[in-house]
């Protein structure tokens, strides 16, 4: 995500830094350097000059030209700057009003809506809502069926549309049917287009007008660029949306649309895609996102994803076998998975500050098959062997290899590395456990 962008800056910065002291021209030269980084980012030319006009307004201050380390004050300052920029603040999902309150989800043909429906669905139930889904899109091949299994593996309900019926009617009656159902959220995934078009948006704008929906979201493709700007600012137009979210972040976005987006139609990012998961949904935070693009990382994210995925009880019962060092095979499988929940762990070192962009880690790929085969060779275990890992001789080393479909070094090395963790374990209960967070262990 944005990598190309961060790398660029990152050089900047590192060069502003080297310096002692900095000067007009210093910083004039790296100015530059950001214009051209922002501009190859696809970020709107008005938008930079103006990021870049505000950032050396006060980069050439006082409290730049005269500070002990200049250099990470003008990183602070682009910092502050491109926050501002993407919003400053989160803004979340408008879902006041009578229930079932309803979100319509609009943009044009391949555009993320209805996968991003189904990731709505996730994130909501997540916050205790009971939301419904609505197939309102009657022109797709597949669109509703496409609904219909998302639905079923969000564990959502789905109104039974059918593509002869008038997608205005399938909204009044879905919403008849959620009330019924005691469900409190219409997610409607309405039709899109390969380019806007007046039919389109006159249907968009009857479904408005019938239910009133609590918000709008615009699925934009963070891959097309200034494109998502230009199809944000023409949907904004008609239907007056809520905010917008960014589909495909986990792909090559080189960040011109989350740069520009709200600057340009005054509307905010909720929400982006990182990921094919259903989980792979994340609220959009400004001032996150520019510590991610700066290579600062993003610990709140980091930690937030974490406790999404610990469960209170299982992680008190987790503690108190380490204390009594009895952390078995199970429980590190069990960690591991929780783990792999997260997401990619590639993305999840990026948000750690200062181990992100270290040398060591910045061109890490992490073979997440690995993860597949420990489960594997855990599995293939009795649970003796899992509770007592000392009586796994050679023999038994084979017959797990053969089960698991790896090979007698796999299985020694996972063995390696899980004697290492009760090491590690013990120095940590002779410390009083200090810095461990409940339920998340730093393998």
């Amino acid at each position: 995500m944005l990598e190309n962008l961060s790398e660029r800056l990152n050089t900047v910065f590192k060069k502003l830094k080297g310096r002692g002291k900095l000067t007009e021209q210093n910083i004039e030269d790296g100015l530059k350097e950001v214009r051209m980084a922002l501009l190859e980012a696809d970020v709107n030319y008005k938008v930079v000059k103006k990021l870049i006009s505000n950032i050396k307004d006060r980069a050439l201050g006082q409290e730049v030209l005269a500070s002990l380390t200049p250099g990470q004050q003008v990183i602070k300052i682009v910092n502050d700057e491109l926050t501002e920029l993407m919003g400053s603040r989160h803004e979340d999902l408008r879902l006041s009003g009578q229930k079932p309150v309803s979100v319509m989800l609009v943009g044009l043909q391949g555009s993320g809506k209805t996968t991003t429906v189904g990731k709505l669905a996730v994130f909501l139930r997540k916050k205790g809502k009971k939301p419904y889904l609505v197939p309102a899109d009657v022109y797709r091949p597949a669109a509703i069926d496409q609904l219909k299994k998302l639905g079923e593996q969000v564990g959502a309900p789905v109104f039974s549309s059918d593509a002869k019926m008038d997608p205005v009617d399938i909204c009044r009656e879905a919403r008849i049917a959620a009330q019924q159902q005691g469900c409190d959220t219409l997610l409607i995934d309405t039709a899109g287009r390969l380019h806007m078009d007046e039919e389109l948006m006159d249907e968009l704008c009857r479904i408005k007008d019938a239910l009133q929906p609590s918000d709008i979201l615009l699925a934009a493709d963070a891959m097309t660029g200034q494109d998502a700007v230009n199809i944000a600012k023409s949907f904004d137009s008609a239907l007056d949306i809520g905010g917008i979210v960014l589909t495909k972040m986990d792909g090559d976005a080189r960040g011109g649309a989350a740069l520009s987006i709200k600057a340009v139609t005054g509307k905010p990012i909720k929400f982006i895609g990182v990921g094919e998961k259903l989980s792979a949904l994340e609220p959009f935070h400004p001032d996150r996102m520019s510590s991610r693009i700066l290579g600062m990382g993003d610990m709140l994210s980091f930690i937030e994803k974490a406790q999404s995925m610990v469960d209170e009880k299982q992680a008190i019962d987790l503690e108190k076998k380490i204390r009594k060092s009895q952390f078995t095979l199970e429980d590190f499988r069990d960690q591991m998975a929780s783990i792999r929940k997260m997401g990619s762990i590639s993305d999840l070192i990026k948000m750690i500050p200062g181990i992100g962009k270290s040398k060591q880690f910045k061109n890490l790929e992490v073979d997440e098959n690995e993860f597949v085969r420990i489960e594997a060779i855990i599995n293939s275990m009795t649970p003796r062997e899992r509770r007592q890992h000392g009586l796994i001789n050679g023999s038994r080393k084979k017959r797990i290899a053969k089960g698991s479909g790896t090979k007698v070094q796999d299985v020694n090395k996972l063995l390696k590395n899980y004697t290492q963790v009760l090491k590690m374990l013990k120095k940590m209960n002779k410390g009083g456990m200090r810095g461990m967070s409940r339920g998340m262990l730093p393998f």
